[in-house]
């Protein structure tokens, strides 16, 4: 796993500091925030996530078409939330973008429903963007329900398979530069997010964070990992739990692969991937249903029918016109 310590400037021992001279640096953190949520069917885990949040200068919360109690928790514990009420949801990223237009602040803080931060994370983050500019994006450690890290930083997507396994990485115990950051929280500069025109809309789920944190380092942006920040993250519990819902995630997962694929690899390498995922995916749910295990027997038939759909040309989203990473974003990959 690669990662490079930092170490902030006139600070010998990695601490990110604040500059005295930095506009801005003697405001409270939170005033400097714009915190961004994006909910589907999140009545179960919103209040506690609205809660951390309250301190923020701004909170957008851009709902999904959620048919429970989402948006009257929203209004309860966050009255004065701006909330963008979509009938048909976007997805996650698309979601972020709806909240852009929206926002007036130097950061936007991007949290998932089920996610919460601990006391000083915001200011720890804050700090860390102070003491290096050049960074544009930036993630707290992630912690499970029971305490645990979960490793919320990795090396870019193609790259892993080379490293295998993580089991047993110690966490890091400074600040690092890192290539990809979990999208469950994140740090961005407001201007970094309007120069790269936000997440990619044609993911509906799923790899649109690997997306925008390789986008933002092909901008010339770095990305910082700032483990003295703390976010606890319920994991799974963004949304209502069903049948429905388990089909529908294992279905843009594999979408969503083969479009990051052939966004940043070309068609040729599309292909490829499409027909492996095809065959192994085929081959898993005939296992599955031949053991009688229903449950894996649905999610391989997802995973099959998301590269199926993709390999037909069809929308992640039906609110995207396009089900192919445009041309111009296959030529610019491939310089």
């Amino acid at each position: 796993m690669t990662s490079a310590p930092l170490t902030a400037p006139g600070s010998p021992t990695g601490t990110a500091a604040t500059d005295a001279a930095t506009p801005l640096a003697d405001a409270p953190a939170w005033q400097r925030i714009a915190a961004i949520v994006v909910t589907h069917h999140s009545a179960g885990v919103i209040a506690a996530c609205l809660r951390g949040l309250a301190p923020a200068g701004q909170i957008v919360l851009v709902d999904n078409a959620s048919d429970d109690d989402t948006l009257a928790i929203a209004a309860r514990e966050a009255p004065g939330a701006t909330v963008i009420a979509n009938r048909v949801g976007v997805g996650y990223g698309n979601g972020v973008n709806c909240a852009l237009a929206h926002i007036d602040r130097e950061f936007a803080l991007l949290a998932n429903p089920d996610s919460i931060l601990r006391p000083g994370a915001v200011t720890a983050l804050v700090a860390a963007a102070d003491a290096w500019p050049e960074a544009a994006l930036f993630g707290p450690t992630v912690l499970a329900p029971d305490g645990s890290v979960e490793l919320s930083h990795d090396v870019p997507l193609f790259e892993r398979r080379a490293y295998g396994r993580r089991d047993g990485e110690a966490a890091p115990s400074g600040p690092c530069s890192t290539e990809f950051l979990s999208g469950a929280v994140m740090l961005v500069r407001t201007a970094a997010l309007r120069e790269l025109g936000g997440f990619d809309p044609a993911f509906f789920l799923y790899y649109e964070d690997d997306d925008f944190c390789l986008r933002l380092r092909h901008a010339g942006h770095t990305i910082v990992l700032v483990p003295a920040a703390e976010a606890e993250h319920v994991g799974g519990g963004s949304v209502r739990v069903s049948a429905h819902y388990y089909w529908e995630k294992w279905w843009h997962m594999a979408w969503s692969r083969l479009y990051f694929e052939e966004k940043h690899r070309g068609a040729a390498a599309r292909r490829r991937l499409a027909w492996q995922q095809a065959l192994r995916f085929t081959g898993k749910t005939l296992g599955d249903l031949l053991t009688l295990n229903r449950r894996k027997a649905w999610r391989d038939l997802a995973r099959l029918a998301g590269t199926l759909g993709y390999m037909l040309g069809r929308r992640a989203s039906r609110t995207v016109d396009y089900a192919r990473p445009p041309a111009a974003a296959l030529a610019e990959a491939g310089r």
